[in-house]
Order: structure tokens, then sequence, then C-alpha cells
């Protein structure tokens, strides 16, 4: 870990001067973190977009290992010219995909990626500025803070309307001073405030009452309004607490968002979607997937699309769990921390447990990080992930691994050579891979001008596999002919299509729950 912050003089972008503001904006802050408000605002974008509106997703900053590039980025272009891409979290991708745009560095300008438990790699714009301690970060983040309404102010340029997530809870006073993504970023910005409740998690009153004792009198003058989401059962029961919210707070009650079952079907925002309790049982499929709970676990998304295959049974293994022994495929995830999850591994057991799955015929895929994992030995001899050092892989691929140089971020759209499948996915990751496992790569991937690449690894017996490709799975063609490999009949369904109508659905449960018209009315 860097003891020092990096320069934030040194990649400040160039900011402009946009004129005046043309969209209006609200900002919607929790009182914790996992209330919904990444999905509230993935929904309203898709409502306000099928009314025809212009709408851009915002959140200043983000912390969360599920990250998607972008096409643009504040990097400095390559030795080739060419600029390279950036990305952000995860969320904000899904809600440029509600307003139907494609995701853009100034939806989410700063974006944490933990890697330890008192640090995180900085991503500034698309730009990964370096790893920081939190204490280090904590100090160097109010310096953003120009980038970041730069970003936003892009963003109301071109747009009616933006919506703005704040993180975690915006009544974390001790923060005020340092804050760039809830009140304070609210004031500089000119952006009201709705304040959301989880009536879910309990506690729902005395949140947001706290909220308001909390807040100094200008941030309550801020909120315009509350909701309450994730409801369940007869609102009539709960009306009494809305009137004595109102009653302490003076925050007029903006409605109730009820329980939205489709949740499932949209990408998650973090792992803590991932701490719920986990199955102890393989549903009614007919291909176990098994998929360790690391702890610096990235880009877990990459499992959704088998996860809605009818025919695979899909098991998070959690800390403490073995690996069931009618496992199928173990999938080893993305990681923000190779070396770190590789020892969580053998802390586990997991290490065994794969290497007597592999020896009973079972099958391994490595995915990024994963990848790395199969490997002879993964080497950090800068100390980029973490301590200097090396760390020994598996084993299962004859590979190694050595972690450094620029991060590669990479969008792609090509053609399997060997199985003749259109494959779509990227990449995202620092590190080279050498060795003799290469030489019988896991895909040939053909590009569009004839171009061909070989991609990953396969061992010499078939059933280890793995490579740098986040998102392969969402391709339907590729997906259905890797099942039928692994001995499972595939659905035929249209990933991106299932998202998309989880999308609209969502839209149409907030417009039911909603005054929208009202909402809008107090964007300013």
């Amino acid at each position: 870990m860097t003891a020092t912050a990096p320069s934030i003089d040194l990649v400040l972008p160039p900011l402009a001067d946009h004129g005046p503001r043309r969209a209006r904006t609200l900002m919607i802050q929790g009182t914790a973190s996992d209330v919904g408000k990444s999905l509230l605002v993935a929904g309203l974008c898709r409502a306000y977009a099928r009314r025809g509106l212009v709408v851009r997703p915002f959140k200043a900053q983000n912390m969360s290992n599920n990250a998607a590039v972008t096409a643009d980025s504040d990097a400095p272009p390559g030795a080739d010219g060419e600029q390279p891409r950036g990305e952000i979290g995860r969320a904000q991708a899904l809600q440029a995909k509600a307003c139907g745009v494609p995701p853009s560095i100034h939806m989410n300008p700063v974006l944490l990626k933990p890697q330890t438990n008192v640090g995180s790699q900085v991503v500034l714009r698309g730009r990964a500025l370096g790893n920081c301690p939190a204490r280090v970060y904590h100090e160097m983040r109010q310096g953003m803070m120009p980038a970041i309404l730069d970003s936003f102010e892009r963003l109301c340029a071109e747009a009616d309307l933006v919506l703005v997530e704040g993180a975690g809870s915006g009544a974390e006073i001790y923060l005020r001073a340092s804050d760039i993504t809830n009140m304070f970023f609210a004031e500089r910005a000119g952006v009201p405030v709705v304040i959301v409740g989880d009536l879910d998690k309990g506690g729902t009153m005395s949140h947001l009452v706290g909220t308001w004792l909390l807040l100094d009198p200008a941030d309550r003058e801020r909120v315009v309004g509350y909701m309450v989401n994730k409801f369940r059962g007869d609102f009539s029961l709960f009306e009494p607490a809305c009137e004595t919210i109102t009653a302490h707070t003076g925050w007029p009650f903006l409605g109730v968002v009820r329980w939205f079952e489709g949740a499932s079907r949209l990408p998650a925002e973090d792992s803590l979607a991932l701490e719920r309790p986990a199955e102890q049982s393989w549903g009614g499929g007919t291909l176990n997937v098994a998929v360790p709970r690391l702890s610096r676990v990235a880009n877990f998304d990459d499992m959704d699309p088998l996860a809605a295959e009818p025919a695979v049974n899909l098991r998070w293994l959690m800390p403490g769990q073995a690996l069931p022994a009618d496992t199928d495929v173990v999938i080893l995830p993305g990681s923000k921390a190779t070396r770190a999850d590789l020892d969580v591994l053998r802390k586990e057991g997991w290490d065994i447990d794969i290497l007597a799955h592999v020896r009973r015929g079972g099958r391994v895929v490595g995915l990024c990080a994963g990848f790395q994992m199969l490997g002879r030995v993964v080497r950090d001899p800068q100390g980029i992930e973490g301590a200097p050092g090396d760390t020994h892989g598996l084993g299962l691929l004859d590979i190694e691994t050595e972690i450094g140089g620029d991060k590669r971020l990479v969008d792609l759209a090509a053609t399997d050579g060997l199985s003749g499948c259109p494959v779509t996915g990227y990449e995202m990751h620092m590190g080279r891979t050498t060795g003799l496992g290469l030489a019988q790569p896991w895909l040939l991937l053909q590009g569009a001008d004839g171009s061909a690449r070989p991609e990953g690894a396969v061992s010499h017996h078939g059933r280890v596999m793995g490579g740098y490709l986040h998102g392969i799975f969402s391709g339907d063609a590729f997906r259905a002919h890797w099942l039928e490999e692994m001995g499972a009949k595939a659905a035929r369904l249209d990933f991106d299509a299932r998202i998309e109508q989880a999308l609209d659905d969502l839209a149409d449960h907030i417009e039911a729950n909603l005054d929208l018209d009202a909402l809008l009315a107090l964007a300013r």
C-alpha cells in the first residue's frame, strides 16, 4: 500500500464552463447502505426515459468491486495513440442502460475498489490513481470535488433530468467536512434531496427521524421529502408511523414502494447481495455449479446468466462450507486481490476440495483473477495488490502471472474460432500471464477486421479452463454451447432481453407506487 496519496494536481482533467444548467436534478439519499437506492434510481431512470425525457444517472463516489467498462476516460492516450477505456460502478452502468445510453465515466467519477480491509484502489474519471489506505483517501478526496462537479455539470448540460444517488447514509455527520457524495455534494451542486428508508430492515421511523435530528438546519431544508422502500404487508398499519415521521421532521411523505420481486433479475450493486443466507441444497436443475465466495470477489454478476438457466443449480459457497461432493463445475470468480484470495481458498480448505474435485473428473472454470489462481504462481513484486511477494496457485494450468503494468480495460465483441459462437464481454485486470498452457487456449477470438488472438488456457485433459474475459456467459449462443459441453441443456433464453424486461417491470412497479409527476415537480 502506498503511504501517501497520489497527487491530485497531476490528474485533474481540464474543467469546462458548461453554461446555464439544462437539467432538473434530484438526489436519492438513504438512511443506510442497501436500502435500495440504486434500484430506485434505475427504475426512475427507465420510467422518466419512457416519458420522453433525456435522463442521466450520477453517483459522485461508489465503492464496489463490481465495475463496468466505459468508452471514455481521462487517462492519457497510449503509445498507439488510442484513448484508453475507463470504468464505473456496475450500478451506474445498469442505470445508464435504464436510460438507454452507454455508460460514461461522468456518471460515477470516483470509484473505490476495496483491496484490503483498510485500503482501496482509487479510480478518478476512469483513471486508476493508485492504492490508498482509507485515512489517506479521507484526506485527499476533497481535492477531487472540482472534477466531480465538472462531471455532474457535463451531464446536466446534455440531459433534461439528472438523478443523483447518494452513498450509505447522508446523516454520517462526522464525515460532513470531507463528504463528496451526500449532503456536501448536494449543497455544492444545489440539488434537492429525497431520503429513503428501508422497511424490510425494520426501525424505519427511528432511522428517518434520527436522520433529521443529526442533520444541520441547512441540510434539513435541502430535503424535499421522504419515501419508504421494500414494503410488504398492509400499509394502513404503517400509516400512523408516517404521520409521526412527518410531525417530527416536517418532511412530506412522498410514498411507499412495495417489495419488487423482480430485483433478482437485475445485477446486484455489490457483494452485500452475497451475504444473505445461502441455499443449503441444490435446486431442480441438472448441472450443479459451485462458486467460492472470495473475500475480495469482483464482477460477480458474471454468474447471473448461468443462475438464470433452469438447468443450472448455482450456489455460492460461504466461508465454513465445504464443496459438495456432487458438484459438477467449480467457478473461481474475479477478485480485486488475487493472492489474498488464494490465501482464503487455503484457509477454507477449498483448495483441497477443488483438487479432489478435479481428480474425480469434475470441471473448473477460472474467470480473470480466478484464471490466475489456476496457475502455478501469482507474483506481485511491486506490491500492487498488497505486500510484495509470490503466492503459489492451484497448479491446475501450466501458467504463471505477474501483477503489474497498466490496467487493461477492453470491451470485446468477437467470434470464437473454436466453437464458432459470437462472444461478448470485457477485460478488466492488471497483470500478464505467461506459460506453456497458453498454447491450448480456451477461446480463439476473431475480430471483424479478420484479426485473431488466443484467449485463456485449457488443461491437457480439458476439464480445467479459464481466461480474462468477464461477461462471457452473457452471450446466449456461447452460454448454450458451454452448457452442452458440460452435459446440460440450455433454455435458449435471451439474457439481455431479460434484463431489459426486468427494467421495464421495475419502472412499471415504481409508476404504480409513486406519483412521478409530483416527484418530478420537486426536482430543480
